[in-house]
C-alpha cells in the first residue's frame, strides 16, 4: 500500500508536519554538501522522499520548494529553496541530481 501524501497549505506548515514525522534537521545547501547546525552531509548521500511546491499570489519572491530529504543511513531533515530568477546555477545542478534520483525511484 502507497503511503498517502499530503498537500500543506504553507510552508511553515508542511515544515512543522516533517519535523513531526522525523525530518529534524534543517539543511541549508552548500556547494555539494547539505549543513545542519555544526553537521555537513554529502548530497549524495540523499534522496528526495518528497517535494510540496509554492507559488507566491501575486510576488514571484514567495515562490519556494520544501524538500523531505533522507540518507540511507537515516538522517531525516527538510531544505527549504526559492525557485526561479533567485536561484543559483550550482545550487540548480545540484537540485537536479536529487531530483532525478527521486524521479528514478517513482518508476
Amino acid at each position: 500500500m502507497e503511503e498517502q501524501k499530503f498537500h500543506y497549505a504553507t510552508v511553515t506548515e508542511a515544515i512543522t508536519k516533517l519535523k513531526e514525522q522525523g525530518y529534524t534537521h534543517e539543511f541549508s545547501l552548500e556547494g555539494d554538501h547539505l549543513k545542519a547546525g555544526a553537521e555537513n552531509f554529502p548530497v549524495k548521500e540523499f534522496e528526495i522522499v518528497d517535494l510540496y511546491r509554492y507559488e507566491g499570489p501575486s510576488d514571484p519572491a514567495d515562490e519556494a520548494i520544501v524538500y523531505a530529504l533522507a540518507s540511507a543511513e537515516g538522517v531525516k531533515g527538510t531544505l527549504v529553496t526559492g525557485y526561479g530568477i533567485s536561484t543559483d546555477e550550482a545550487t540548480i545542478e545540484t537540485l537536479k541530481n536529487l531530483h532525478y534520483k527521486y524521479q528514478k525511484g517513482r518508476q
